[in-house]
């Protein structure tokens, strides 16, 4: 494979605007794909990667998980005056229309089911879209928060339609929650659905109560949808990290996924008007790496919200960056998360993400791993622990295995470092209470040192050991 990372985007998208006062929705413009697409050709990326044309989506496409009565009503529009869009646009919540709406709102989704395609087929193994109008609020008969057509739920059902994809997990990293993508997927065991998204306890939009942490699916889909919501702002790279650590991967590493889409919002980056969070750019690589192992690397990422025109392409960048195989950034300002922002917490912990933590901590300039024959550690895991660690120190990284009758590990270790996908793990199975217990001793003994192993205050009379602070 000569490259490996697709990139869609089509300067078509741009061609619609808001056409009146509107306080609530002036941030989204044109721009978005602009200067992200600039930014990406600025610093050689775009020419990294395959370029995909677009295309139309059909009426098949749309109906996938919009009804027949929506998807007439939304042709309609190339055909209205100015006053008949402002009418149009005053059924549904926080979203405008315009003459070329539609025609781009097709385009988006035909370009997120490129990528598709192309992943599926073999032609690359991950990439970005760069798409407006944005789709995760959009629902099945109705607009919504600037979403036309809900891009990432339409493409999740055609690959499990066109390709038989069997397990799909959604990763929503936008600074506000799809109810969307929620709401087509709440019954479906075979989607997982992950969100965090500011929330304040209601009072921030779209002002849900089913956006809050107790709803997780409905009938068979119980358990597969995962709402983290953020009840203050401010929240930096150490909370973002905490919760794919403590949260997202146990469960998705569990969920062992055929295809991975994140619904990549970047109005959760730092500088944002809509999120008021504090995580810089460059934390998006390091979620994007650690996205990259599960489903063999097949991961799709479409573009969501962001509206700061100085941050929103610096993390597009980022994550084109990782996507296309380069080292993760070393970051700063890693410390304990906020232990208050949210109502969720999960202390099961797994053996590689105990490692991976504390090396983030850290912030190493060098990893190096050890492997000794009979350590119990299986062909599966070993590859997929050296993939995680690579995220960690920029990439630099030493393995040392015992000589012996171990070709199989060296191998998965060569391949994992020269960039190549990671089987999944397979069935995980109950965990040993002894293990357990030896797990939640373990990382109780060191959360006072190390600040991203917290999932509650530690009680004030316990003091880190002397050794243990080194």
């Amino acid at each position: 494979m000569a490259a490996r990372t697709a990139l869609v985007y089509d300067e078509e998208m741009t061609r619609y605007k808001l056409l009146w006062v509107d306080p609530a929705c002036k941030v989204e413009v044109p721009e978005r794909l602009t200067v992200s697409y600039a930014a990406l050709k600025a610093r050689g990326l775009a020419a990294r990667c395959v370029a995909l044309p677009v295309r139309g989506a059909t009426d098949e496409d749309v109906l996938l998980v919009h009804s027949e009565e929506y998807l007439e009503a939304v042709k309609q529009t190339p055909h209205m005056d100015l006053e008949g869009l402002m009418k149009f646009t005053q059924q549904y919540g926080d979203v405008y229309f315009h003459p070329n709406i539609y025609h781009c709102a097709t385009l988006a989704i035909g370009a997120t089911l490129q990528l598709v395609d192309s992943v599926m087929t073999g032609k690359v193994r991950n990439g970005m879209a760069l798409v407006r109008p944005p789709g995760h609020h959009s629902q099945r008969s109705a607009a919504n928060g600037f979403c036309v057509f809900n891009n990432v739920a339409i493409a999740a059902l055609y690959a499990k339609k066109h390709y038989d994809v069997k397990r799909v997990l959604i990763v929503d990293w936008d600074i506000h929650h799809g109810q969307g993508v929620q709401y087509c997927f709440e019954e479906d065991p075979s989607v997982l659905y992950f969100s965090w998204h500011r929330y304040e306890h209601q009072s921030f939009w779209p002002n849900l109560q089913e956006s809050d942490y107790d709803t997780v699916g409905k009938g068979k889909g119980l358990g597969f949808n995962i709402n983290l919501p953020w009840n203050k702002v401010g929240m930096n790279n150490s909370d973002y990290l905490s919760a794919f650590f403590h949260v997202l991967l146990p469960v998705a590493y569990e969920f062992s996924p055929d295809l991975v889409f994140v619904s990549a919002g970047f109005d959760s980056a730092i500088g944002d008007p809509e999120g008021h969070m504090c995580a810089t750019p460059d934390v998006f690589a390091h979620l994007t790496h650690l996205l990259m192992s599960l489903a063999g690397g097949k991961l799709c990422a479409v573009l969501e919200g962001g509206y700061n025109l100085t941050s929103l392409p610096q993390s597009v960048c980022q994550t084109v960056q990782t996507l296309l195989g380069d080292p993760t950034p070393e970051m700063s300002g890693l410390d304990r998360p906020c232990l208050r922002c949210s109502q969720v917490n999960s202390s099961r912990l797994l053996i590689p993400f105990l490692t991976t933590r504390g090396k983030h901590t850290l912030s190493p300039g060098l990893v190096l791993v050890a492997l000794a024959e009979g350590s119990g550690v299986d062909v599966a895991a070993w590859a997929q622990l050296t993939s995680l660690l690579q995220g960690v120190a920029q990439g630099r990284m030493l393995t040392l295995m015992q000589v012996g009758p171990m070709a199989a590990p060296i191998i998965t270790a060569a391949a994992s470092l020269m960039g190549e996908p990671t089987s999944a793990l397979g069935p995980t199975g109950t965990l040993i209470p002894e293990d357990a217990r030896v797990l939640e001793r373990e990382r109780k003994r060191l959360q006072g040192r190390w600040g991203l192993l917290q999932t509650a205050e530690p009680p004030r009379s316990i003091r880190t050991s002397p050794q243990l602070l080194g």
